[in-house]
């Protein structure tokens, strides 16, 4: 009988046969016999464990590796022309590395969508992990469509809920799955499209579309959100432990206390500060940050680690969240509650009398919360209204936080930071998920506090893995571009205000904009306008800096419950530090910029679900009030019509170009204009309206809206017939003229 083999044989054995790893292979392979397949078995399982090996259908392979035979969808062919593909088996994870397919002469050409079985080979590539070649193509995935049924006598119609969209689909009697009329379903594209409407199949019956409860379904059917863990993932959360004391610093001692919005659905930062006692530094304050060691749970590689990455991060909703972990992690194991132990990562940060960091220091630690406090509570606390929980730690807890907080808000002033003012819009639901009011959100000291508290972390986490020269997935925000700073010029000049040109940018200068327009009627047109004005932030693991927070080294660290980018910076402060073997992988440093595009993608991804539930919410509160009026102001202006953002809800909705005057109007793109051809009127952004609410779409979150005074004043006559008669509109007299003078002056050059 031949020893039985270590590990490392078996791991490297099993990569070198991929299409032959069974059990009974390996035994084979190693002459095991009898007994020794008892051991054989317990080394199999012990590197399963280990997250070095995993097992589906009786074989073994390489963790986190595809299969030799494999069913994929192809990708649109990049910028080369080259053709990649996503892995699509159940239980496959889609991000194990880009999968370049290599056509043979004479084989069927390859669309994007189409579904194929073929055969891979991991090669050791910058810009691929896996060669794919084709076995046989099994067909193209079909289209996904979300809309309302309406039955008809040939079976129904699928009617779009995107307000973007006028699509409608044909679905025959036998592949309506008895859907009721008006009822909300999910299809798929069938057949090939001839004459007529697309065809389409349902695959889903979500219910009544009008149901508040169906509002955020909508929105996470709709942008693809995944809602629902598969199996692995779950199984992998429920076997989940307590994370242990061992290796870690004992700061249970620390009084460090959650303070989170009141209906906050998850813990993940603590804090606490004091005096700083250290010779050197009068005045100072000591700050405490500790952050829930998510790291300790969810390992690279894992069906946990997998599922949280292509998550990207939690989705919320007025009605419910989408969380990028199972609750017993993000509500439970991960939360930090109070007075039980909790595994976290924590930093210590001394600051000076003016708010400047000189010094930090990170630590894994355990610790237990003693409060889980929310920011009106606290609040009230530290303006002379505390209740139980908080009397007692007020002097201890409250008063010191708002101390050094008042430290750093003179380096923040000084910093300056770009300083937006948009108040925040919450939507309140009653039990049923009606919306019983919009109202706008507390900005208190309490909720700036620990904003600014997080974002000192953060920088320390930058720093800290800078000073290590360990990888980092760094947040991003460059600075505007030159159009759309031209752009903002061309609204503040309109409204009398002034953007300096010839000149590095700086917060500072368009902070001394938004003080000019403070207090005036254009407050918040400029403070919308300088917003829309900025890029997009973004994630990547070069270091672009933060041109709104005006720092130059900044990552997430404080939310890795819901972040997957501050699970990385965790891993890589773990492995920086040597603090266990959960630090950031091989795997991780090699995927890191796909990692940054995969989560910079599902952020906005969120952010497109959240703003279109919103608006449905907001529709389905003032489809009561069809034929009110209501004052707003111009949010913005297209060649097809106005966007008027209504003074009391916030809700967006749209003036048709058709019903604005009675007159032609000319668009200038470049000033965001529209401009009478016969009386002169200018209409731009910013202007006050009073409109009337003409339609209120729930279903697509659509406002329809007509038009009925501008500053105050109503429409002046032109030639054109009236508001809202079809036919093609006809330039003015005005106009005719101006096209004429404009052809003499040609002829003359």
């Amino acid at each position: 009988m031949n020893p039985i083999p270590t590990k490392d044989q078996i791991r490297q054995w099993i990569t070198d046969n991929p299409l032959h790893a069974s059990k009974r292979d390996i035994a084979s392979a190693f002459g095991i016999k009898g007994d020794a397949r008892i051991d054989l078995k317990r080394l199999l399982k012990e590197l399963e464990t280990e997250g070095i090996v995993e097992k589906k259908s009786r074989h073994f392979r390489p963790a986190g590796e595809l299969p030799p035979v494999a069913v994929l969808r192809v990708l649109p062919p990049d910028a080369a022309g080259d053709l990649f593909a996503e892995p699509l088996e159940e239980g496959v994870d889609k991000d194990v590395g880009r999968i370049l397919i290599i056509a043979k002469r004479g084989e069927p050409a390859m669309a994007a969508g189409d579904r194929i079985l073929a055969r891979l080979t991991k090669v050791d590539l910058d810009d691929y992990t896996y060669e794919a070649r084709l076995i046989r193509a099994l067909g193209s995935n079909p289209i996904k469509v979300l809309g309302v049924f309406r039955v008809n006598a040939e079976g129904g119609r699928i009617l779009p809920i995107d307000k973007g969209s006028d699509k409608e689909w044909r679905v025959a009697r036998d592949h309506a799955m008895d859907a009721r009329d008006g009822e909300l379903v999910e299809g798929e594209a069938v057949g090939n499209r001839k004459m007529g409407l697309p065809q389409a199949r349902i695959t889903a019956r979500l219910g009544d579309p009008s149901g508040p409860k169906a509002v955020s379904l909508i929105a996470i059917h709709q942008h693809g959100i995944p809602d629902q863990f598969p199996d692995p993932v779950i199984a992998e959360a429920d076997a989940m432990q307590p994370a242990s004391m061992e290796g870690r610093a004992d700061l249970r001692t620390l009084p460090l206390v959650t303070i989170d919005p009141i209906d906050a659905r998850d813990r993940d930062d603590a804090v606490y500060a004091e005096p700083d006692r250290e010779p050197g530094n009068p005045g100072g304050h000591v700050i405490w940050v500790a952050i829930a060691d998510v790291a300790a749970y969810v390992r690279p590689g894992q069906p946990l680690d997998r599922e949280a990455r292509k998550r990207g991060n939690s989705t919320y909703f007025p009605d419910r969240v989408v969380p990028m972990l199972p609750d017993i992690l993000s509500g439970d194991l991960c939360s930090l509650h109070e007075h039980v132990d909790r595994a976290c990562l924590a930093v210590r940060m001394r600051i000076s009398e003016g708010g400047n960091k000189i010094a930090h220091q990170f630590f894994r630690g355990m610790m237990r919360s003693q409060g889980s406090l929310h920011y009106a509570q606290v609040q009230a606390a530290m303006d002379g209204q505390p209740d139980p929980i908080t009397e007692p730690l007020l002097d201890p807890v409250i008063r010191p936080l708002y101390a050094a907080y008042e430290a750093i808000k003179i380096a923040r002033t000084l910093r300056e930071p770009l300083d937006l003012d948009l108040p925040e819009r919450k939507i309140v639901l009653d039990d049923a998920g009606h919306v019983t009011s919009v109202a706008f959100r507390e900005r208190l000291d309490a909720h700036k506090l620990i904003e600014e508290f997080m974002i000192a972390a953060n920088v320390a986490a930058a720093e800290e893995l800078q000073r290590l020269k360990r990888p980092l997935l760094y947040r991003v925000h460059e600075e505007p571009s030159p159009e759309k700073l031209d752009a903002l010029r061309e609204v503040a000049g309109a409204s009398g205000f002034v953007l300096a040109k010839g000149q590095v940018l700086k917060t500072a200068h368009l902070n001394r904009l938004l003080a000019q327009a403070q207090d005036t009627e254009f407050d918040e047109l400029m403070n919308i306008t300088t917003l829309r004005s900025m890029t997009q932030a973004y994630y990547h693991p070069q270091n672009f800096g933060h041109f709104g927070l005006a720092l130059q080294n900044y990552a997430h660290f404080t939310s890795p419950i819901r972040r997957y980018s501050d699970l990385i910076v965790h891993r890589a402060l773990i492995a920086g530090h040597g603090w266990g073997r959960d630090g950031l992988s091989a795997g991780d440093i090699e995927n890191l910029e796909e990692t940054a595009k995969l989560i910079s993608d599902a952020e906005r991804r969120s952010m497109a679900a959240e703003r279109d539930t919103t608006d449905r919410y907001l529709a389905a509160y003032l489809a009561d009030r069809v034929g009110s009026t209501f004052a707003g102001r111009i949010s913005g202006v297209q060649r097809f019509g106005l966007f008027v953002k209504l003074d009391e809800t916030g809700a967006d909705g749209l003036v048709p170009i058709r019903s604005v005057g009675r007159e032609f109007f000319h668009y200038d793109a470049d000033t965001q204009t529209l401009k009478g051809a016969d009386t002169g009127i200018t209409i731009g952004i910013g202007q006050k309206v009073t409109v009337r609410l003409a339609e209120a779409i729930p279903v697509t979150g659509g406002l329809m809206l007509e038009l009925l005074e501008i500053e105050d004043r109503a429409l002046p006559g032109g030639r054109r017939g009236p508001p809202g008669k079809g036919g093609a509109r006809r330039p003015g007299a005005q106009a005719a003229k101006d096209a004429a003078r404009r052809k003499v002056v040609r002829r003359r050059r």
